[in-house]
């Protein structure tokens, strides 16, 4: 059953990812401005905080199954409807449902793999599902590009709303014999039912938002220097897809036994100190092959801190709150990439200048970790 776990955290942030390169055009194409094309792409990662947040709440009262089903089968049906956009404010209204049902099953997919997880293998374990949400990275913009291209963006949404419907059909028989071991232990009080905001909690939290901060600044950002550097424009897609298969070979690859045996703090800063010094490195180069080789050290680091913050929310939590703490933590992560993207937009940042404030904040984290992991020691 962690494989079938495994291939519906696949598909969900296929779907994500396969709408990347597609949205914005498809926006344009129904008349929306720049600014209503703006929000057309933001307001998928705004629902899905909504979407997060109740799925972690309704996974400790009902369980993982009830939610998982939902999420898959309610993502399906909206995909459907992006047929029926005329204009860009249906077109909105259409991107609110779609981020507020895809925000439903991350967090009951993690809850429910972190809840069957021997602890002892729990760094290996989201290793692993890290690797899954990589291949997702690379597989869907480049099909959902080509595919909407050849035919159209409806069509590509509704190929990808057939896939999550039959994965929500298999998952209503194949967990429904689990269901009972997968509901949350009941809250014994008050105190219980709520989560601990420890300090690892806290640490998980913020490793979610800074991670994906940097990953709001590299979408934004990296076309925009690619395109100022004269190179072809598939480079950008290229660069992202190089980050991609280094962190999936992390993730894969033996070294992976590191994050259980290594403490998760550990790895988080040196997740950290890899990613901040590729984006200070990536604002210097202009060459094309030094360019690859910042991405390659960028995507090390995303395998080292992917694992280390979602190993801390575990060790951090119980399993009858464990589903509310991962509806917080992809409510960081969606809030990560708003504010990546709108805070160097805000400022007007060159790409250059973009890369270097992203890599100070990311290497400021790591500071601030390695402070935290002193005073702790002592």
């Amino acid at each position: 059953m962690r494989f079938f776990i495994l291939i519906i955290i696949f598909f969900t942030f296929f779907d994500l990812f396969a709408q990347l390169p597609i949205i914005s055009p498809f926006a344009v194409s129904l008349g929306a401005t720049p600014f209503l094309t703006g929000i057309a792409v933001g307001m998928y990662s705004l629902s899905n905080i909504i979407g997060n947040i109740l799925s972690g709440v309704i996974s400790d009262k009902k369980g993982p199954y009830v939610i998982l089903v939902t999420g898959l089968t309610s993502t399906g049906i909206v995909l459907f409807s992006y047929g029926l956009a005329n204009d860009p404010y249906s077109l909105l209204a259409i991107r609110f449902f779609h981020g507020l049902a895809a925000g439903l099953t991350v967090p009951a997919a993690f809850t429910y793999l972190a809840n069957n997880t021997v602890q002892h293998k729990r760094g290996k374990s989201v290793a692993i599902s890290g690797a899954f949400v990589g291949l997702a990275a690379i597989i869907g913009p480049a099909f959902g590009a080509v595919y909407a291209s050849r035919t159209s963006t409806p069509d590509m949404m509704a190929i990808t709303g057939i896939l999550l419907l039959s994965l929500g059909l298999a998952a209503f028989f194949l967990l429904k014999k689990q269901r009972t071991s997968q509901k949350a232990e009941p809250a014994k009080s008050e105190h219980d039912s709520n989560i601990a905001w420890n300090r690892g909690l806290l640490l998980a939290f913020s490793g979610a938002f800074f991670l994906m901060f940097s990953q709001g600044v590299l979408a934004y950002m990296l076309p925009l220097k690619v395109e100022g550097l004269n190179f072809k424009t598939e480079m950008s897609g290229l660069l992202l897809s190089t980050f991609g298969i280094s962190a999936i070979l992390v993730f894969l690859l033996p070294i992976n036994r590191i994050f259980d045996r290594i403490h998760p703090l550990r790895t988080l800063i040196i997740g950290f100190l890899l990613m901040g010094s590729s984006l200070f490195l990536l604002s210097a180069v202009s060459n094309a092959f030094w360019m690859y080789a910042t991405m390659c050290i960028y995507g090390i680091g995303f395998a080292f801190l992917f694992p280390s913050i979602n190993s801390l929310l575990i060790d951090s939590t119980h399993p009858h709150s464990r589903g509310k703490a991962y509806g917080y933590f992809y409510a960081f992560f969606s809030l990560g990439v708003v504010g990546g993207s709108s805070f160097t937009g805000a400022l007007e940042l060159s790409p250059n200048e973009g890369f270097m404030v992203s890599g100070g904040l990311l290497l400021t984290v790591a500071a601030a970790a390695t402070v935290f992991r002193r005073n702790n020691r002592h």
